[in-house]
């Protein structure tokens, strides 16, 4: 067969390399807004063209060959400057344009950070925000987000972070199940409470506290208990919700309840620690340049959330 034309196979190479970071045809597909049989077609017309196999393809997921991972290794560094160099075009002159991927923790994706978007989607028409909501802590060059919110105390050396804003964890619970377990006075009668909580594996379940007056004492952990785990604040905060026994909850994901009284909070002379991060931030990859779109848009959440979080 003779060989084509090399600019004719930008397209199929483009979706070879989004092939590789995603690892499924589905995800890829989804990823480029094309149809699944359409990515595969062009994969399919590529290894054609090559003369040699790049994909290897299984039930659940697809894996490069060693001929694929070497062209894809040497594709990505052409591909990000030609994307580096179209987005400084773009973002030259003019109004704010383009897409901004971000993905963010769950809780605080429903609760806190869609209500403070729509300002600056209404300032920017023709600015779009793609949001994943998930608990997972993706990587955004693999995946291609602009921006991640991160709350946590870990923060990738070869990503740019800003703090978002400070956030603290309580202690909580329903005014029923107040009402019938009684309030604990100190952190160590926990252990006779149900409590709702995050698992750790195969760790024993324990809070950690500290006296937030010294005169009142140390750090202290207590082994807990109770009916409910899961690994979602949210969840865990409907549970506390229906009287199940006492939560940890970042305060982001607990202020609204707590401002209509259906949470009270629990030994409020204790600080909770370890159990979630003290602050929230806003994540990039590093790169030499950035989009003038993603740069405005993490300005406008720093900004939205200097003042601390809403509890409607």
């Amino acid at each position: 067969m003779k060989n084509p034309k090399i600019e004719t196979l930008w397209t199929h190479l483009h979706w070879l390399t989004v092939l590789a970071e995603q690892g499924s045809f589905t995800r890829a597909a989804e990823r480029l807004e094309v149809s699944k049989a359409a990515m595969s077609q062009k994969i399919k017309e590529i290894e054609t063209l090559a003369g040699v196999p790049l994909v290897q393809r299984t039930t659940r997921s697809v894996r490069l060959t060693e001929a694929g991972l070497r062209l894809v290794e040497e594709l990505r560094q052409p591909f990000a400057q030609i994307k580096q160099s179209f987005s400084g075009v773009c973002d030259s002159a003019g109004p704010l344009r383009g897409t901004v991927r971000v993905t963010a923790p769950v809780a605080f994706a429903r609760q806190q950070l869609v209500p403070r978007i729509t300002g600056f989607l209404r300032a920017n028409p023709e600015v779009r925000v793609q949001l994943e909501v998930s608990d997972r802590l993706v990587s955004l060059t693999r995946e291609g987000f602009d921006l991640a919110i991160r709350h946590s105390d870990s923060l990738p050396e070869t990503h740019v972070a800003w703090r978002l804003c400070p956030t603290q964890t309580l202690a909580v619970a329903s005014a029923d199940y107040i009402a019938a377990h009684g309030m604990p006075a100190s952190p160590a009668e926990l252990e006779r409470h149900q409590c709702l909580y995050y698992p750790r594996g195969g760790e024993q379940p324990g809070w950690r506290f500290v006296a937030r007056e010294a005169a009142a004492g140390g750090e202290m952990r207590v082994p807990v208990s109770g009916p409910f785990a899961t690994n979602n604040s949210e969840s865990i905060r409907d549970a506390a919700l229906e009287g199940l026994g006492i939560a940890l909850l970042p305060d982001f994901s607990a202020r609204r309840a707590l401002a209509g009284g259906q949470l009270i909070e629990v030994l409020p002379a204790w600080r909770p620690i370890g159990a979630f991060a003290d602050a929230l931030y806003v994540v990039r990859p590093y790169a030499p340049q950035v989009s003038r779109t993603v740069v405005a848009f993490g300005s406008y959440l720093r900004g939205a959330f200097a003042e601390g979080f809403s509890a409607g």
